[in-house]
């Protein structure tokens, strides 16, 4: 047993992760941070806000052994994905074209932190249900008065991380200017495990297949919209909220997946394009408190779970004679994580910023490369692999 103390800020999917990774990698880890609410749901109710997990973040769930805990009939597997220009370009990706299952699973937060929570309890972890609020060196102090000494703290308390305000670690935001609606729907053709974007210009939708409920057929959306159109849109009553949608995304979709309705409560969130030092002495970031993207590619939370994934290896395979807060072994993590981080930062902003633009020449030049993409099968192995991770 590693009696070194690691010390996970964050209880969120992130810090769950890390804390339980550690755990059964026999490091001495305790958990700081008020656990996230979990309001009780009906069978056919579902957390608001869901992800697209990718194979290499699955691989690693199911090394922590909590794959396997989560109900199947709230998972739901990404078979394909079609990708819709503003005009004529469209491109098709499907699982068996790299051979595999998946491209992606459609999971609720809530039902992987339910896992995560449930397995962090079975590890008998210290769990001290507070909050952070500075550093003293190498203490955590909390809002109770409690001082937590460690020999490293991992950050994993999202995108405004007080451990990395404390810490004074590097960090810049540059915001978008559009924010995320999400919401669910009742659709009124099958999904059929079909993935679908719209890339209007303005704006980006998104429709994630989800489990079918007692109204029939259910899909996740995930729109990027102006923050004056997002704004104006959750400022509405509900009746009148409920109609514009129903009257626009008609009109976004063409009808793809005939009559979608209003099913759940939306909620916004202000998009940014953030980075981090990702370490200081004693510390490392993971996830939203060390890097967002935009959410176009659906893999914020795949990049995140990279981090845990990554640093659990970095932390399990130093030198005996290092302490889990070493700098080189900090370093080691920082230049792990800098590639990959950069090129889903890069990919993400510039085909934002490719479908922001209105210009002509770029409208139809962006077109037709959709569909020269579509009639490639190499580059869309290519593009199957990098988002499996």
């Amino acid at each position: 047993m590693n009696k070194q103390g690691i010390l996970v800020c964050g209880s969120g999917i992130a810090g769950l992760a890390t804390a339980l990774g550690l755990a059964r990698k026999g490091f001495n880890v305790e958990l700081l941070g008020p656990p996230p609410p979990r309001p009780p749901l009906g069978a056919d109710d579902y957390h608001p806000r869901v992800y697209a997990i990718s194979q290499s973040s699955r691989d690693l769930l199911e090394s922590l052994g909590v794959w396997q805990m989560m109900e199947t009939r709230r998972v739901t597997p990404v078979e394909a994905m079609e990708v819709h220009g503003d005009a004529a370009g469209m491109v098709m990706l499907h699982a068996w074209q790299a051979s595999q299952e998946a491209l992606a699973w459609i999971v609720e937060s809530g039902e992987m932190e339910r896992v995560l929570q449930q397995a962090i309890q079975v590890y008998g972890l210290r769990w001290w249900q507070e909050k952070f609020t500075h550093l003293e060196g190498r203490v955590a102090c909390t809002e109770n008065g409690r001082r937590l000494p460690f020999d490293l703290l991992v950050g994993a308390d999202g995108a405004r991380s007080p451990v990395r305000s404390s810490a004074g670690i590097f960090h810049d935001s540059r915001p978008y200017g559009d924010s995320g609606v999400v919401a669910h729907l009742d659709a009124e053709l099958p999904h059929q495990n079909i993935a679908v974007q719209w890339c209007t210009g303005d704006s980006i939708l998104a429709l994630l297949p989800m489990p079918d409920t007692a109204n029939g057929h259910q899909v996740s959306m995930v729109w990027s919209l102006p923050e004056h159109a997002a704004n104006e849109l959750m400022a509405m009553e509900p009746e009148a909220r409920a109609a514009f949608l129903e009257t626009r995304l008609a009109a976004a979709t063409g009808g793809r997946m005939g009559r979608l309705k209003l099913r759940s409560k939306p909620f916004a969130f202000t998009l940014f394009l953030e980075r981090s030092g990702m370490v200081g002495p004693g510390i490392a970031l993971v996830s939203d408190a060390a890097h967002r993207v935009h959410p176009l590619a659906g893999q914020g939370l795949n990049l995140g779970l990279g981090d845990v994934q990554e640093l659990l290896r970095i932390l399990a395979d130093k030198e005996s004679y290092r302490s889990v807060g070493d700098e080189r072994v900090l370093n080691r993590y920082r230049r792990a994580r800098a590639q990959p981080i950069l090129a889903m930062s890069v990919a993400t902003d510039g085909l934002h910023r490719l479908f922001a633009s209105q210009a002509a020449p770029v409208v139809a030049l962006r077109n037709l490369g959709m569909q020269a993409v579509d009639r490639l099968p190499m580059i869309k192995r290519f593009l199957i692999g990098g988002a499996a991770g």
